[in-house]
């Protein structure tokens, strides 16, 4: 069920990125000659190609008919696509007359030049076309995050209904806060919203906070009423706003953002619930359940994610001792983790933990909030980028079997389509990346083109081309070998 629903996933992106290029090429009036879902070395699945009034179809085909080429057709059909699904699925392609790209070189260019191939056009109508692919993934993740919300609404955590607490950026551990306080007042003002809550902190330069200390909560209470405490009250210095305003635009690596948009000041304490295993996980082997919850490593009482998975690092290679609750009761295992300081487990979303409020939306309505979480999801992964900078970060990069573990092994339509916008939103910020290969790579040699006014040559288009694509392929290689590792460890 992993494999059809990954199946169906990259192929509904597939074709949605390729068709951002086929209907801007088509709105220039340029020449597109094949329309690919997956690659068709040696053969293909099926081709379809209109002319003379009528489809014409061929079914695990090699070599096209000559009588299909579109010299021998009649001018009227000489525009006409021919449609293709190969049996390589690792993607796809739209064959553009008159670009150097994955499906031809330069030898393939030495003809006459074509009003209607893609190298005549403007540098702004060659930016569009190339571009389209890009856009139309992020508007279907917009589109797909809107509908979901449309159907299933979304669910939202009050502020003091994560029991666990926050974590809180050092600028405020700086000011007396403690990793674990929920925030129970401003400045004498009630606050229930986290977003809100945020805006505060960073804009209404606050004097007085009153928090909820998780010291003062019975050490019984887990995903309770967090309201069973006293509350703290804080002096806060008095200080430039836009201090903290700075510190929030600072850990976002694209582009400074609006500061009402961040969500950086404090993070929900997520209790470590299990909520799947990953291939070969070492908890999974050791006894541990989807929804087990962890309490414990060896002798310390730990709860929350951001404590368990420090602990577990400390203990790299080593058994440790796993006390988790499951149906109420206490229970232990011994795992063994790994050289990663990991066990192989993903965890349930908090909102399913905690006591979260659900909100409906008609379509309409669903509109700025899909585009806002859309929106989200791009910048937040965007940063987490940074990890492959590290030493180690090679060691995270996934491949299909990555992808595939995203999925429930039953078929769940609501995570299909959270998954799907996902996948879309990681597709078009992954073919932005300015290398040659990707649309990045052509969208950064037409922006060259259009500022310095010199078109490269198209020698130098075939061997960036050809550069971009061992790099891409060597990518693909490391991130799915890294797939096979995790399953044989």
């Amino acid at each position: 069920m992993k494999v059809l629903a990954l199946l169906l996933s990259l192929s509904l992106l597939v074709i949605s990125h390729e068709f951002g290029h086929f209907l801007f090429a088509r709105l220039f009036k340029t020449r597109v000659r094949r329309f690919y879902l997956f690659f068709n070395w040696k053969f293909s699945i099926l081709k379809a190609k209109k002319f003379g009034g009528k489809w014409h179809f061929l079914f695990f085909n090699g070599k096209t008919p000559d009588s299909w080429d579109e010299k021998n057709l009649a001018p009227e059909d000489q525009d006409n696509t021919l449609w293709g699904i190969g049996w390589i699925p690792l993607g796809g392609y739209c064959d553009i007359a008159g670009m150097i790209d994955e499906t031809k070189g330069k030898d393939e260019m030495e003809s006459e030049p074509q009003q209607w191939e893609y190298r005549m056009k403007k540098p702004w109508q060659r930016l569009c076309i190339i571009s389209g692919g890009v856009l139309v993934n992020f508007i279907s993740a917009l589109l797909i995050y809107t509908c979901i919300f449309a159907h299933w609404g979304k669910d939202e955590l009050p502020l003091r209904n994560a029991a666990l607490g926050y974590d809180y950026h050092e600028l405020l551990l700086a000011e007396g806060f403690q990793n674990g306080d929920i925030i129970y007042a401003i400045d004498g003002k009630e606050m229930t919203d986290i977003v809100k809550t945020q805006h505060a902190l960073l804009l209404d330069n606050p004097k007085i906070v009153t928090v909820l200390r998780q010291s003062t909560l019975s050490d019984t209470v887990v995903y309770g009423d967090a309201e069973a405490g006293e509350p703290v009250n804080m002096a806060i210095n008095t200080r430039d706003t836009q201090m903290l305003v700075d510190i929030a635009l600072s850990y976002n690596l694209l582009e400074k953002i609006d500061p009402r948009d961040t969500n950086l000041l404090f993070t929900i304490r997520a209790p470590f619930v299990v909520k799947d295993f990953a291939p070969g996980s070492r908890a999974k082997r050791a006894g541990l359940q989807a929804g087990d919850s962890v309490v414990g490593v060896n002798d310390k009482r730990i709860t929350s994610f951001s404590d368990v998975s420090p602990e577990l690092a400390n203990h790299k290679s080593e058994d440790v001792v796993l006390w988790f609750y499951r149906d109420g009761t206490l229970d232990s295992a011994v795992v063994n983790v790994d050289d990663a300081g990991k066990i192989g487990v993903y965890l349930m979303d908090p909102l399913k933990v905690f006591n979260s409020i659900h909100n409906d939306y008609n379509f309409f309505q669903a509109i700025p909030v899909g585009i806002s979480y859309g929106w989200n999801q791009l910048v937040t992964y965007a940063r987490s980028l940074k990890i492959l900078f590290t030493p180690d970060g090679y060691k995270g990069l996934g491949g299909f079997g990555t992808l595939g573990g995203l999925f429930p092994e039953h078929w769940d339509w609501y995570s299909f389509w959270n998954i799907t916008a996902f996948l879309a939103v990681i597709l078009a910020f992954m073919n932005i990346i300015p290398i040659p290969g990707l649309d990045g790579g052509h969208i950064l040699f037409t922006l060259w083109e259009m500022i310095t006014r010199r078109k490269p040559s198209e020698k130098f288009l075939e061997i960036a081309q050809t550069i971009g694509m061992v790099l891409l392929f060597g990518l693909l290689i490391l991130a799915n070998g890294n797939d096979i590792l995790k399953l044989f460890k």
